[in-house]
């Protein structure tokens, strides 16, 4: 009488096998999968929208959902939080040094931004995400990074039009067929060095999270000490250099922001303008920056940053601008609105 195995399975699945030998390559287990589970596990999407399922998300959606679900991360306008990845800005530093290479400076195709959040984000939560909330995260991945208008909505049938401004910048790898038989042979053991040496750190290469009162961010921070480059004749009372607290304070506050303005000299434009001079400025008056369609209608009508507009703005950006691109929420206090103020003004043109 032939002995019988079972094996229990984690479903609850009883699947019972003899002792006998079965023929090769046959195991008597399982059944030949269906179209529809198949179709469940083929979730590839290919640059030209192959793979992709039926949906559409616009940019504004993208943000609450981004905001949401990735921004714990990410920051609320990509612009990363401590080490976790940026996913925009860096446009023009690939040949640098020391590239940023976000969604927008790096990635060759747009399926791949949508493949990977479809499949893994958000994080501790993978695939709890709709077709169309990916569609939207998309859309304003894209935004973050100045490639489209905040109107843009993307879908399957607009998906494969789209084109990465770094699809070119990628090469075949054919180092098996060109290099690789010149690396085979007997490891050359000659001139090696006596002794090994540190020649870098890791705060010095930005890959350590930053702490209050370092050495490398005390270096690196701006004299808060310094008098206001410039200050408007008609206003006495603001040519008084700011109390020295409140701007320290200010510095702290700005940490926030450092992502996407900044700063001091050699300050450049990233995802925001530079904000040397910001004080009592003219607003969208910094050259050669993009800004968006609704701080060019409101300078038209002759905005200035002076104190008053400028604490309103940091406290409630898309109250005080609807349709500005500063995906920032605002500062909730007073007192972090003043010293931020206070410190800005330390920086002229």
């Amino acid at each position: 009488m032939s002995r019988f195995l079972k094996f229990t399975l984690v479903a609850g699945l009883t699947i019972s096998a003899t002792a006998t030998a079965v023929w090769s390559g046959e195991y008597g287990l399982g059944r030949p999968a269906l179209p529809e589970e198949v179709a469940a596990w083929d979730v590839n999407v290919m640059p030209d929208g192959r793979g992709l399922p039926e949906g559409s998300g616009d940019v504004w959606t993208g943000e609450q959902v981004f905001i949401e679900n990735c921004a714990v991360c990410h920051g609320d306008f990509a612009e990363g939080v401590g080490n976790w990845p940026k996913l925009a800005g860096g446009e023009g530093t690939l040949a640098n040094e020391d590239p940023l290479k976000t969604v927008g400076s790096y990635w060759p195709h747009l399926s791949t931004v949508w493949d990977y959040v479809n499949r893994s984000m958000p994080f501790g939560n993978a695939q709890s995400l709709s077709p169309d909330d990916v569609y939207a995260i998309t859309a304003y991945i894209l935004y973050s990074n100045f490639l489209v208008e905040d109107d843009f909505v993307l879908s399957h049938e607009n998906f494969a039009e789209f084109e990465m401004p770094n699809a070119d910048g990628f090469i075949v790898d054919d180092r098996a067929e060109t290099e690789y038989a010149t690396w085979h042979g007997e490891p050359c053991m000659e001139n090696c060095k006596d002794s090994v040496e540190i020649t870098m750190r890791a705060a010095v290469l930005d890959v350590t999270p930053e702490e209050a009162g370092t050495e490398a961010e005390e270096a690196a921070a701006p004299a808060a000490e310094e008098p206001p480059v410039e200050v408007a004749a008609a206003e006495p009372e603001t040519a008084a250099a700011p109390d020295p607290e409140l701007v320290a304070a200010g510095e702290k506050v700005f940490r926030q922001c450092k992502a996407c303005h900044m700063v001091g000299e050699g300050a450049k434009n990233r995802v925001g303008p530079q904000l040397n001079g910001v004080t009592n400025r003219a607003a969208g008056a910094v050259d050669g920056f993009k800004y968006s369609s609704a701080l060019q209608d409101m300078a038209a009508d002759g905005l200035v940053w002076n104190e008053e507009n400028l604490a309103a703005f940091l406290a409630d950006p898309r109250g005080f601008m609807n349709g500005t691109r500063m995906g920032f929420g605002g500062l909730r206090s007073d007192e972090d609105i003043a010293a931020i103020t206070a410190y800005l003004s330390t920086f002229g043109e």
